[in-house]
C-alpha cells in the first residue's frame, strides 16, 4: 500500500495498534480542513503492529491528549517534505477534560461547568485522580 509522503505537517507514528481511531476523535480531526490519512495495523520492528496518522496542514494541537492515550507515540514535525523535529510524549502530569469523573458523588457531577481535572498519581500502573474526589482512574 502507498501513502503520500506530507510535504508540511504532522506524522503521529507508533501509535498502538488500533488507537488511531481515539486520537483521531480526541484531535477532533474530522473538524479539520485537511488532509488526514489513518494508517491501521502497519508493521513495525518494536511492537509488531502500530498505527500511524498523517495530516497534511500546519495544526497546533495539546500533545498531552496524546502523550495520556499512549506515551511511546512519535510526533514528526515535517516540513518541505523533511523531518525537522521530533517530538517524544510521556505521561502528563495533569489532564483537563480528557476523562470524566465516575465517582457519581464528585463535584463534576453535580457542577456540570467545572473542569474535569486528573492528576497522575502512579505512573508505573498509569493511574490518574481526580482532583476534586481521589477517584482512581486506571487505564487500560
Amino acid at each position: 500500500m502507498n501513502i503520500d509522503s506530507v510535504e508540511k505537517g504532522l506524522v503521529i507514528d507508533h501509535i498502538q495498534a488500533g488507537k488511531a481511531m481515539q486520537i483521531y476523535q480526541y484531535l477532533n480531526l474530522d473538524k479539520m480542513d485537511c488532509s488526514v490519512a489513518i494508517i491501521k495495523n502497519a508493521k513495525s520492528k518494536k511492537t509488531g503492529k502500530k498505527d500511524i496518522i498523517k495530516i497534511e496542514d500546519n495544526i497546533t494541537m495539546d500533545f498531552k491528549v496524546l502523550g495520556f492515550i499512549d506515551p511511546n507515540i512519535t510526533i514528526n514535525v515535517i516540513d518541505n517534505g523533511v523531518i525537522i523535529k521530533k517530538i517524544k510524549l510521556e505521561l502528563p502530569s495533569v489532564i483537563e477534560n480528557v476523562v470524566k469523573c465516575k465517582n457519581p458523588r464528585c463535584i463534576t457531577s453535580v457542577e456540570q461547568e467545572i473542569v474535569h481535572k486528573f492528576k497522575l498519581t502512579d505512573k508505573e500502573k498509569k493511574i490518574y485522580r481526580c482532583v476534586y474526589c481521589d477517584t482512581a482512574y486506571e487505564q487500560n
